[in-house]
Order: structure tokens, then C-alpha cells, then sequence
């Protein structure tokens, strides 16, 4: 599976490891991208590329640090990765060269930016090269890294936005993700997908192209969690609002948060907020609305408070739910959503807190989704929201299923290029099983779709892989007899959405359930 080194490329890679001769530690801090632009177009192209290819590179050593294999596609990346980055050292004397007749000020910050450039390719080349060689071992854990997770274990994320220090540190989330507990998760999601944002296609210090706000907002990665997150900035009357209306009557909305810096001086009013609204405007609403607000206080078990107004006139809900969730709050939960005509649930993780049959007092008048967070210390308590999914129905996969004797479903997640299923996900397999323990006499294939990234041979190869794993979460989980199960998988062939788009890659991926 491994590609292997030519001499001439090891050679290469030895030549522009000499050009940098400045020492560089394994990375367990990571290097942090400037956030200002120069003014000097090669310069800024330069940084900018550097830290992109850095910041992928960095990804993959996560992953290896993790104990998580890498596959065929990841070694294209990591390759290709490599090429560009001796081809970006070579261009480095050109660039210094265009400093000539600038201000003294403008080459000083262009040379600390191109020096720090400079250091994210070294790390790329070695770490790459390590990798790729299959030599990359428990070395690269020094002393940096155990200080990381002896104070403040807690905190999921956390980095110093001082330009002139380079590193930015992120705690290793405390995330435990076992499918037993998730066996009897019973939210569905929708099957129909309306919005979906993991702001892949957003600059990282960007405000995310899919939103507004009456605030403000970026979106920054982290050295040990997966993906692009939305910060949301806390204040009185600031709303965060995603490009959607017209909701239906029934949908679901998932999403994962992140938080960083809370602990027991933490207000007992620091809350994250979700309403259900008439409007886009950043207000509650003019005349309806619904808001659920998620106490993230630290120092004692807070409740869930839960209102409704309708028809310009206080609802006949305000509510305070009593729940301890101070734990699942520190450790990146999954928030899902379910909207049936009038009732409204939610889980936190695999739990249901809320659960209202009548909170929808009037349906077809609530066609926007806001979010809210208030009372924390800025800069030092922090919020963060990513793969928001928003979906039409959640209906009853059961009866479809047995119906139509076919149902396709993107609501089964997996960890980014991998078979891994993320554990949310296992309300519908959960649904699945009790088709098969109703009818003893069914039969179901069960078919793996993937999106377009990365080659076909590797996608065929992933979507098989994803099959096969949700046929063992039916076995292994469910007690379901492997034999009335069997696994296909397509890769990219058969795409139903766009591939350019993010909404159209999460429409994508999808797993296919076929009696037979």
C-alpha cells in the first residue's frame, strides 16, 4: 500500500533540508499562520501556500500521531504535498529578492513572515518524508507535549492570538466515543438535506460565506481537532444566522460545538442559544419564536431553559429542565434536533433532554435558524460550531424501508476518510435492526456511496469499507445473523449532488439499504 521513495526524490528532499538549517522540534505545538498580509504579492502568495501545505501535512502527522493508519489516498496527498513544497523552497531567494526598495518596515514584517514560511516548509519536508518512509514513530513526543495535557485538561481548544508568538496550542479533547452507549440513540435524521456547512470552502480568519451576523465571527482550525470551526463571539443582542428559510414542518439539525477556556468562574448565564424564528433579522422574531439555550457554567449543574412565543404573545412554555451536562459540554458534544409538526426534541450526545409534543404552537411560521451565545469573557471563554446539518423530515425509515423495499440515507456518518462511524449515526442503524428483528425473513444489501475527493480507487475501496462496518454495527450491536447481510460499495460512480459544493459532497456520502 505504502509508495516508496525514488533516491532522486530522498536526494531532493535532502538538498532543501540543507537550505533550511535552522533547528525545528517535532511538532507538538503548532506554527501559527500570520494573520496579516504584507503587501507584497509574492510574499503573501509565499506565506499563504506554505502554511496551506504546513497545515495539511500537519493533519496527517495528527493522524499518524493517533495511531490512525493512513490509506492509499492519504499517501497521494502527502506526495503530492511534497512536490509542492521543494518546488515553493526553491522560489524562496526569488521572493527576498523582490524586498529590494521597500520600506524598512515593510521588509522587517516580510522577513519574519517569510522566515516563519520557511519554518512550516522544514517541518512539512521531515514530517512528509517520515510518513511517507514509514519510519515515523513515538519520537516526536517531547516535553511540550506532556505539559499540554498535565493543566486545564478540560479545555478542548485553546491558542494565543498574539501575532509575534508563532505557536498555537490545543488540548487533546477528552472524547469518549464508544457505539455500545450509542445503541439506543433513536433520533433519525432528515433524509431530505436543506443546509449543510463544515466551512471547508471558508479562509481560515474568515467570516464563513454562509452566514451573517449583526456581530462578528471567524472561522480557525486546531492542531488536534479535525476540521474548520466557527467562532462565535459572545454579546448582548448579537445573532448568528445561517443562508436558510422556509424550514418545514418537519426537520432535524445537527451540530457539533467546541468550547475553550470555561471553567468554574465561568457565569451560571454563559449560555449557547438556538432559536427557531419568523425572521432573518437579528432579533428573537417579530411575531414567533422558539429559543432553547444550553447552559455551558461549569461550577454547578445548570438547566436547559426552554421558551416559546407566538402570535406576538408570551407561549404557554418557559421552562427551566434540570440536567448535569457540564462534562459532555468540555468534551465536543454532537447537539441534534428533531422537529415533528409541534414537538421538539434534543439530545446532547447519545441522551435526550428535551422532549416538548406541543412547543410548535403554530406550524409553517418559524422559517429561520439563529444562534446566540452571551456572558463569557472574550478572549478567554470561547464557542465554536462546525458541520451543521440541516435536513427536511426524520421520518420513519422503518416504514419506508419495508414500503418501498429501498431507502438511501446520508444521515450515516464516518470520520474523515476512514470506516469509522461516528456514533450519532446509529439511530438509523438502529432503525434498521428492528426491521430485520420484525421480519426474520429479510434480507438486506447494504451499499456504500463516497463523495469525489481524492481517486476513484481509493473511493471504491473506502465505500466498501464503510459497508462492511455498518453490517458489523448490525451484527456486533444489534445481534443481527451476518448472513442475511450483504455489502457493496460504488465510490464515487453514482453521485447524486454536486461535487464542487460541500452540500453537495455531504449529499454524496450516503449508505443504501436494499432488500434482497
Amino acid at each position: 500500500m505504502k509508495r516508496i521513495f525514488s533516491y532522486k526524490q530522498l536526494f531532493v528532499f535532502s538538498l532543501v533540508l540543507v537550505c533550511f538549517a535552522s533547528n525545528l522540534e517535532a511538532q507538538s505545538k503548532k506554527l501559527k499562520r500570520p494573520k496579516s498580509r504584507v503587501g507584497i504579492s509574492s510574499v503573501d502568495s509565499f506565506v499563504q501556500e506554505s502554511f496551506d501545505l504546513y497545515d495539511k501535512v500537519y493533519k496527517y502527522d495528527g493522524y499518524a500521531e493517533a495511531g490512525t493508519p493512513l490509506e492509499d489516498e492519504d499517501l497521494d496527498v502527502l506526495e503530492d504535498a511534497l512536490d509542492e513544497v521543494t518546488a515553493l523552497s526553491e522560489s524562496a531567494p526569488d521572493i527576498l529578492s523582490d524586498l529590494d526598495g521597500t520600506g524598512a518596515l515593510k521588509q522587517a514584517k516580510a522577513t519574519l513572515q517569510i522566515n516563519k514560511a520557511k519554518k512550516a516548509l522544514k517541518y512539512s519536508i521531515t514530517t512528509a518524508k517520515k510518513l511517507l518512509v514509514g519510519s515515523k514513530n513515538g519520537d516526536s513526543e517531547d516535553e511540550d507535549d506532556s505539559e499540554k495535557t498535565s493543566d486545564n485538561e478540560e479545555t478542548s481548544s485553546d491558542y494565543d492570538e498574539d501575532e509575534d508568538n508563532d505557536v498555537e496550542e490545543v488540548k487533546n479533547p477528552n472524547v469518549s466515543e464508544g457505539l455500545e452507549v450509542y445503541s439506543k440513540f433513536d433520533f433519525v435524521p432528515g433524509d431530505k438535506l436543506l443546509f449543510f456547512d463544515d466551512f471547508s470552502q471558508d479562509f481560515i480568519g474568515d467570516f464563513p460565506s454562509k452566514w451573517n451576523t449583526n456581530g462578528t465571527g471567524e472561522v480557525v482550525n486546531f492542531n488536534k481537532v479535525e476540521g474548520k470551526w466557527f467562532e462565535l463571539k459572545s454579546g448582548y443582542g448579537l445573532y448568528y444566522v445561517p443562508d436558510l428559510k422556509e424550514l418545514p414542518e418537519d426537520f432535524t439539525i445537527e451540530f457539533d460545538l467546541l468550547t475553550s477556556g470555561l471553567s468554574t468562574s465561568t457565569s451560571s448565564s454563559s449560555r449557547f442559544s438556538i432559536y427557531l424564528s419568523d425572521n432573518a433579522k437579528f432579533n428573537d422574531g417579530n411575531s414567533n419564536y422558539i429559543e432553547v439555550s444550553i447552559p455551558l457554567g461549569q461550577y454547578a449543574a445548570f438547566p436547559f431553559r426552554v421558551k416559546n412565543f407566538f402570535n406576538n404573545k408570551v407561549g404557554d412554555v418557559n421552562s427551566d429542565i434540570q440536567a448535569d451536562i457540564r462534562t459532555e459540554i468540555l468534551n465536543r458534544p454532537h447537539v441534534s434536533i428533531a422537529v415533528t409538526k409541534q414537538r421538539y426534541r434534543l439530545w446532547i450526545n447519545e441522551v435526550k433532554y428535551i422532549d416538548i409534543p406541543r412547543l410548535v404552537e403554530e406550524t409553517n411560521v418559524l422559517d429561520f435558524i439563529k444562534f446566540h451565545i452571551n456572558h463569557f469573557k472574550d478572549g478567554e471563554e470561547r464557542v465554536f460550531i462546525s458541520n451543521l446539518k440541516v435536513a427536511e423530515g426524520g421520518e420513519d425509515l422503518r416504514r419506508k424501508l419495508l414500503a418501498e423495499g429501498k431507502i438511501s440515507t446520508n444521515g450515516i456518518l464516518f470520520n474523515s476518510g476512514s470506516a469509522n462511524i461516528q456514533p450519532q449515526s446509529l439511530g438509523i442503524v438502529r432503525q434498521i435492526s428492528q426491521v430485520l428483528m420484525q421480519d426474520e425473513n429479510i434480507k438486506l444489501k447494504i451499499v456504500g456511496h463516497t463523495d469525489a475527493d481524492g481517486n476513484d480507487a481509493n473511493n471504491l475501496k473506502l465505500s466498501k469499507a464503510r459497508a462492511e462496518a455498518v453490517k458489523n454495527a448490525l451484527v456486533n450491536i444489534y445481534k443481527i445473523s451476518a448472513k442475511r447481510l450483504s455489502t457493496d460499495g460504488k465510490g464515487e460512480s453514482e453521485p447524486v449532488g454536486d461535487n464542487s459544493t460541500a452540500d453537495g459532497k455531504a449529499q454524496n456520502r450516503r449508505v443504501e439499504f436494499i432488500k434482497i
